[in-house]
């Protein structure tokens, strides 16, 4: 079947990708730090560094939401049972044998059925855990001009446990993820396609 080039991820689409996972490694490197695990930036500076970095993107994430919104694109990620059992077989088994892929990405319809599955959970539930939980952490028992603790919680445990799993969750995904994308045509070409926005897909006409 011939193969044609059609632009799969507009502008704003890949800004948002890569700066979202710039973002990310950035958290994650200076989270480890905030933990113990070496000495890079220094304990403070660390911390500052993390702080600043998660603002940034909890905006990013603001502009995406918006972006989502208003180009109707969310609806890529309505999650779907339909040939999802297709879909994992061919990551289990039928990718090392060469197994045609069971589905067809186009430009309205850019995500397998797994993905679909794995990006409703993020945007629903990870990332809102991660984000929140990292609020509560930065402003715990943070002083108004009044002197009243606006958020007198009573530990920081719950809060640091459900933040670390929820970012050793977005952790596990981004390295899944580096592995996926090598599952294209090629080795690169989703890759590719990320960078220019543009990808070849069949010609059903």
């Amino acid at each position: 079947m011939a193969k044609i080039l059609v632009e799969i991820y507009k502008p704003f689409e890949r800004f948002w990708h890569w700066m979202q996972a710039l973002l990310i490694f950035f958290l994650a490197f200076t989270g480890f730090e905030i933990h113990g695990f070496y000495t890079f930036f220094g304990f403070e500076n660390a911390v500052d560094y993390h702080n600043i970095a998660a603002y940034m993107l909890i905006i990013l994430i603001l502009f995406a939401i918006f972006w989502h919104f208003a180009t109707g694109e969310w609806k890529q990620y309505i999650p779907t049972l339909s040939n999802i059992k297709a879909q994992l077989d061919y990551y289990l088994f039928g990718i090392f044998k060469n197994a045609p892929h069971p589905t067809k990405k186009t430009a309205l319809s850019k995500l397998n059925p797994l993905q679909k599955l794995t990006y409703f959970g993020l945007k629903i539930l990870v990332i809102p855990v991660v984000v929140t939980t990292g609020l509560l952490y930065m402003f715990y028992r943070y002083p108004t001009k009044y002197g009243v603790r606006s958020l007198n919680i009573d530990s920081l445990e719950t809060i640091a446990i459900l933040h670390t799993i929820g970012a050793f969750l977005l952790l596990a995904f981004i390295i899944a993820h580096l592995y996926l994308i090598t599952t294209g045509d090629t080795v690169s070409s989703n890759l590719k396609a990320m960078l220019t926005g543009k990808e070849e897909i069949d010609d059903d006409e």
